[in-house]
């Protein structure tokens, strides 16, 4: 009998090379031995070095390769508005907006973010049944507590806070995407108005799925919460997003740090990545609370705006692919 073939799509550059092989040794050591994996790295300027170390852990039924993606994304500029943060501008967050139409060979397929662990099993993620919905996601609980990012999701985004999902996790219909001509429609919305943004690909992808979405168990995308908040930890977390400045390679002191730091010493990046937090200094520190404190005051200015998604919804603009 066939094993059913699932696809793990991760996107990174070479400065997250080592958060990236913690996530993918994470995933290897907890998944079900009946499926065949084939992890797809879309990257942007890794090293062979770097490619070489990760590929050194994967073994069967794990697959990899390594796939550069840039000319998709020749028209996408460092504009403000394409900002992730506020702060930075990186190609590797819009890679997962092109999968669907650069790998017609998966009707199905798992995007990840590179700054995660997954102590559950990633089949279970797979086999979630997507229907005629075009995306299955978590909604984005990280951000409930701070009131100008609820407003700017709910005024700007023009989705309600509760049905606003994280765009790190995403479980793809790549058939229906390529039914809904999704690529074409988020090139032709970006070009024609250039709608400001706190997370550029993840509010595209909210605004034009609304609607067509499978909202997945919280446990699949456990984020540390702004504040710190005890109540808010899950207890059996399936996959821990370590999202924003929430990172335990760069602080002490964040929720879930036990589990990265369980895989963190089983990668050839170990040294690296002790290194790394070691020498992540003050003024780093102080950099990150800025780039908070700047992406909160940004959202009541976006809402404020002419141009976006909710007015131009609202005007009887085509937002949504359907």
């Amino acid at each position: 009998m066939k094993q059913t073939v699932i696809p793990i799509f991760f996107t990174a550059d070479e400065s997250y090379a080592p958060w990236l092989d913690c996530a993918i040794r994470s995933m290897e050591e907890n998944a079900s031995g009946a499926y065949l994996y084939q992890i797809i790295v879309l990257h942007q300027d890794m090293t062979e070095e770097s490619q070489n170390k990760i590929a050194s852990g994967v073994h069967a039924p794990f697959e990899i390769r390594f796939v550069p993606m840039e000319r998709e994304l020749a028209g996408i500029t460092d504009r403000t508005e394409n900002r992730l943060r506020c702060d930075y501008f990186t190609l590797t967050i819009y890679f997962r907006l092109f999968i669907a139409d650069r790998f017609p060979e998966y009707d199905k397929g798992i995007y990840l973010d590179s700054d995660i662990v997954v102590p559950g099993d990633i089949s279970e993620l797979y086999r979630v049944d997507l229907g005629d919905q075009i995306i299955g996601a978590c909604a984005d609980r990280s951000i409930t507590p701070v009131p100008e990012l609820v407003d700017y999701v709910e005024q700007a985004v023009g989705v309600p806070i509760d049905q606003y999902i994280n765009s790190g996790i995403l479980l793809m219909n790549l058939k229906k995407m390529r039914e809904v001509d999704f690529c074409s429609h988020f090139l032709s919305l970006l070009h024609t108005f250039h709608f400001d943004c706190l997370a550029p690909d993840q509010d595209y992808i909210n605004a034009m799925c609304s609607g067509k979405i499978v909202y997945l168990d919280e446990t699949w995308d456990a984020m540390p919460p702004m504040g710190g908040k005890e109540n808010e930890i899950l207890k059996k977390p399936k996959l821990i997003h370590y999202n924003l400045f929430q990172k335990p390679w760069c602080y002490d002191k964040i929720p879930y740090e036990e589990y990265f730091w369980y895989y963190a010493e089983k990668s050839p990046f170990y040294p690296d990545i002790v290194r790394y937090k070691e020498n992540y200094s003050e003024e780093q520190k102080k950099s990150d609370q800025t780039c908070l404190e700047n992406m909160i005051a940004k959202g009541p200015k976006v809402c404020r705006q002419p141009v976006t998604f909710r007015k131009m919804f609202e005007r009887g603009e085509k937002i949504r692919v359907l």
